[in-house]
């Protein structure tokens, strides 16, 4: 397939912001797309040449983007950084330079799906002497054949920026209504592996009855089945009937793999973590039978068998060196609570049966136990009550709260999981943009624009915030944020919402002076959530039923 009918693609989705409209826009597609093409254009679509749990990345920063752009179209770096400065990002800046060099001659073959998808992904494998050379060289084999139009979502694919509006639900929806796929069909097949290009794949070569017969398979993650804010402990039982409560620790979640002799640690974003906590792996070895298996739980680190705060494990699972020294320095302590799978799937037994099967295959020890749980209904919540108090004098967040009979369901937050903390909740926004600050922090960008996301998957403003923030923290915010600029104006920047915030306040309120028509009163940065992406921030949505409630 010719690369310029996958551009004409993206042109068409972001020229709508109707959901309706590009779904039926990636139907049409769909149709037209060979078979084993589909697991590549679905990840193109989505703005990458990698699955989100993959450990490969192509790791390009926008100034080296831009040096290949300023080769291509032979103008200076410089020009290159104004474009962008003016458009808003290198993808349309790249499109611009090309229209004023309309003198420029291209190779007479065009480029094609194949080429450019297998050119971006050697991105990731080029590395040691002279690298930035190779990778800049690799894209202006690219750029030197591509269109204007094409240059702009080729630097987009690289900087994984793509601005079309799609994420994984429209592209699911898009092959439920291309192959005549149930919705629900279409959606358990996408909870359950996690790979809608794989979803799209089997829909278009075996239909409903393939898609039914895909599950979990052990060192694929899966996403996470999520949680939603309990009311209170009381009222969250007595509306379930009978609920398994257990403490809730302020650590990593992490989901355990083992297929084969493999064991792999993946984080709640789905990233790998296994060689930062090589003793993690040691321990799940020791503690479970040798069988195939997926199970959840929590790790913290701990300081004379106390649990430290979050920071510590944060810190534990981004180290790549000198991992041995953070070992002993900082202990880590695995409570588990779930098992997706044993020998064959079981997320669709309810959380009680499979707690229990946990217990039973599970050897406990001193760096592996079993969260802490009581079962409730009516007539014991104080034990619910007490479990409460007792984590929180433990040094941990509050208790979580799960509907006895509800099976797992990746990726999906609602009411049948609830978390009950002892501090008010939190918000995760992403910092879109900043404002420099005065005085003596007027070398650092001192309030930070936060945003949400809608039922589009786009983002919304909410709010500026700067309170919570040490000189550390500024100094090292403000790096990122020129490491991810789009935009600079006076004293305002825009960048890619790349850092996420966790943001407590004391109110929401109404205001008009922001795109999602809300703002908060007082908010402070609780702590920056290196552990938490862009598909882990607050909805609009959610915030509008905080709001209310």
């Amino acid at each position: 397939m010719k690369y310029g009918e996958l551009v004409q693609v993206y042109e068409d989705l972001g020229a709508t912001t109707k959901r309706l409209e590009k779904t039926a826009i990636l139907a049409e597609f769909f149709k037209i797309v060979e078979v084993e093409d589909l697991p590549k254009i679905t990840l193109m679509i989505l703005g990458t040449v990698f699955p989100s749990w993959s450990e490969e990345e192509q790791g390009i920063g926008d100034k080296l983007v831009m040096k290949a752009v300023a080769d291509a179209v032979g103008v200076s770096v410089n020009d290159v950084e104004d474009a962008v400065r003016d458009e808003g990002d290198i993808g349309a800046a790249s499109e611009k330079l090309y229209r004023k060099k309309s003198q420029m001659t291209f190779f007479s073959q065009a480029l094609t799906v194949d080429f450019v998808f297998n050119q971006l992904r050697k991105l990731a494998t080029i590395s040691g002497n002279r690298s930035t050379s190779k990778k800049i060289s690799n894209i202006l084999e690219l750029l030197s054949s591509a269109t204007g139009v094409e240059s702009k979502y080729i630097c987009r694919t690289i900087t994984e920026e793509l601005r079309i509006g799609v994420g994984e639900g429209i592209i699911r929806d898009g092959i439920s209504q291309a192959f005549g796929i149930d919705k629900a069909v279409a959606e358990r097949a996408h909870m359950l592996t996690n790979d809608v290009g794989l979803v799209a794949k089997v829909a278009a070569e075996s239909g409903e009855i393939g898609l039914k017969e895909l599950s979990l398979t052990p060192g694929k993650p899966v996403k996470p089945m999520l949680a939603q804010l309990s009311p209170g402990i009381e009222e969250s039982i007595l509306e379930m009937g009978c609920a398994l409560c257990e403490t809730k620790y302020d650590g990593i979640r992490m989901q355990v793999h083992k297929n084969g002799d493999d064991i792999t640690l993946f984080t709640r974003r789905l990233e790998n973590i296994t060689l930062a906590i090589p003793e993690v792996v040691d321990m799940i070895r020791e503690a479970f039978p040798n069988e195939d298996f997926i199970a959840e739980g929590e790790v913290i680190a701990t300081r004379d068998g106390k649990p430290l705060s979050f920071q510590h494990i944060l810190r534990r699972v981004r180290r790549k060196y000198d991992i041995e020294e953070a070992m002993e320095s900082v202990p880590l302590k695995v409570y588990l609570y779930d098992l997706l799978y044993f020998k064959e799937s079981t997320v669709d037994e309810p959380i009680i049966k499979r707690r229990e099967l946990l217990e039973s295959i599970v050897s406990t020890n001193e760096n592996v136990e079993l969260s802490d749980i009581v079962q409730v209904n009516h007539d014991n919540i104080f034990e619910a009550v007490n479990l409460f108090n007792k984590s929180i004098d433990g040094g941990h967040e509050g208790i979580m709260i799960k509907n006895c009979s509800e099976p797992y369901i990746p990726g999906v937050r609602g009411k049948k999981m609830l978390k009950f903390k002892a501090e008010p909740e939190t918000l995760d926004a992403v910092v879109i943009g900043g404002v420099k600050g005065i005085g003596k922090r007027g070398d650092f960008i001192g309030s930070y624009l936060i945003a949400l996301r809608d039922e589009n998957d786009e983002l919304r403003t909410l709010a500026h915030v700067g309170t919570g923030l040490s000189d550390d923290d500024l100094a090292k915010l403000t790096k990122l944020m020129e490491e991810n600029k789009i935009q600079e104006k006076g004293t305002r920047i825009t960048v890619h919402p790349k850092i996420i915030f966790e943001i407590a306040y004391s109110e929401i309120v109404k205001s008009p002076e922001y795109e999602t028509g809300y703002s908060l009163r007082f908010p402070v940065v609780k702590r920056i959530r290196k552990d938490k992406g862009l598909e882990d921030i607050d909805t609009v949505e959610r915030l509008e039923s905080m709001f209310k409630g």
